[in-house]
């Protein structure tokens, strides 16, 4: 079920159900008008027609005792490879003037493969490496110019792999250019373990995300400007967030999916997404989503919008391209263009909607597959939200009417009634 939820239309349909055919291929493309896009809670009826299979997980091996470092320079951070438990500090920015770059993290380290990622297990060739085990606190230094070229390996980045006994936090990545086959991401290929205040800028190439390639563990308070380009699972932040759980956490880059599963915040979601956002243009083909290209599997959604630009083939939304889990308090307010199965929300959706609206004044479009359309001044009316009867609201939204520059955290939603749309409370 889709609840408590409004953003804008697409040109043919704010949802679109889970029903083959519903909307044909056709040559002409629609493009969703500004407006605002239903937010909701969705329950499963049945898999969208994007799936994606879980990556496998290696055995952790005990790698031993192991030294803390203070790190400096690049053969310092290298020195990590040998220190896998270890608890590590950066004392110190580092870039391409600090010593040891060119012969370990820049364009010709390594006969041009450049940095070698800490830790990794390789689940295509089923080599078993050891996996980063300790902590990193980057002491909000910053890591510049890391230069990785690796495009037939996985698990990339500044780390391969990360167990789940692994914390990783207050480390910026700035200007990173970073090449993988998949599980590829600006700080972490694969994590099992926690990342936390923690952002990437860049460019990221290869079946990932700006921050992390696949995630099955927790990212808290981090983000990603990063732009990223790959075939399947390409998300802003996170390319696959697998049984993960994301929160208060961002993206802003640009995100480019040629196959399946591009999102601003996270390709495909299998977890759960929670108080976050995406300010990314997604570009992709099919299963394109402002927030998530495809939610799926029990994967939660929660308190969360995108405001990006969607452009795609086939089931592409301002918030999910494809939906078979939960939606809840949550919105889009960017333009949606594509071919079939097009929705302001969601493209594609295989749950019930409820308590869910869109802006008919902004999208031009007076019927749905879902939600309940009304107009921009309806859309800032209190009453809207709390008594009104329409049609799929059952139940009085949480939220309350505030003055401006004022916020009342109790509530989920607040409302300047009569001047604002809602808003998440956490957003003020």
């Amino acid at each position: 079920m889709i609840r408590r939820a409004f953003g804008r239309a697409s040109d043919r349909a704010m949802l679109r159900p889970h029903v083959k055919n519903t909307i044909s291929s056709r040559s002409a493309r629609y493009t969703a008008r500004a407006g605002l896009i239903l937010i909701v809670t969705v329950m499963l009826v049945g898999m969208a027609g994007c799936p994606v299979r879980p990556g496998p997980f290696p055995p952790i091996p005990n790698p031993g005792p192991s030294l803390d470092l203070n790190i400096r320079t690049w053969h310092d951070l290298d020195a990590i490879r040998d220190n896998l438990a270890g608890h590590h500090r950066l004392m110190n920015s580092l870039n391409a003037t600090t010593p040891g770059y060119e012969e370990i993290a820049g364009p010709t380290a390594d006969g041009g493969k450049g940095w070698n990622p800490l830790g990794n297990w390789d689940p295509y060739d089923h080599n078993l490496y050891l996996a980063f085990s300790g902590t990193f606190d980057g002491r909000g230094h910053v890591i510049e110019d890391l230069f990785i070229d690796r495009p037939d390996r996985s698990e990339v980045g500044l780390f391969g792999y990360v167990a789940e006994v692994a914390t990783i936090t207050n480390v910026v990545m700035v200007n990173v250019t970073v090449t993988g086959r998949s599980w590829v991401g600006g700080i972490v290929g694969g994590n099992a373990g926690t990342v936390s205040n923690s952002g990437s800028s860049g460019t990221v190439t290869g079946g990932g995300g700006g921050l992390i390639g696949n995630n099955t563990g927790i990212v808290t308070d981090s983000w990603s400007s990063a732009s990223v380009t790959g075939s399947s699972r390409v998300g802003g932040l996170v390319g696959f967030n697998d049984g993960g759980n994301i929160t208060r956490s961002h993206s802003a880059g640009d995100v480019t999916g040629n196959h399946i599963d591009a999102g601003g915040l996270v390709g495909a979601n299998w977890g759960t997404i929670r108080a976050s956002y995406s300010n990314s243009t997604v570009t992709g083909a099919r299963c394109v989503g402002g927030l998530v290209g495809e939610n799926a599997r029990g994967g939660i959604v929660s308190d969360s919008y995108a405001t990006g630009s969607v452009t795609g083939n086939d089931r592409v939304g301002g918030l999910s391209g494809a939906n078979t889990a939960t939606v809840e308090n949550s919105y889009s307010t960017g333009s949606v263009t594509g071919d079939s199965m097009i929705g302001g929300l969601v493209g594609e959706n295989g749950w019930a909607v409820s308590n869910s609206f869109w802006n008919t004044t902004t999208s031009g479009e007076v019927t749905s597959d879902g939600g309940t359309g009304i107009t921009t001044a309806e859309m800032q009316t209190m009453a809207t939200f709390t008594d009104r009867a329409t049609e799929g609201l059952n139940e009085p939204w949480d939220i309350i009417a505030v003055g401006q520059g004022e916020v009342n955290p109790i509530y989920t939603w607040n409302i300047v009634d009569g001047e604002t749309f809602p808003l998440l409370s956490w957003q003020f």
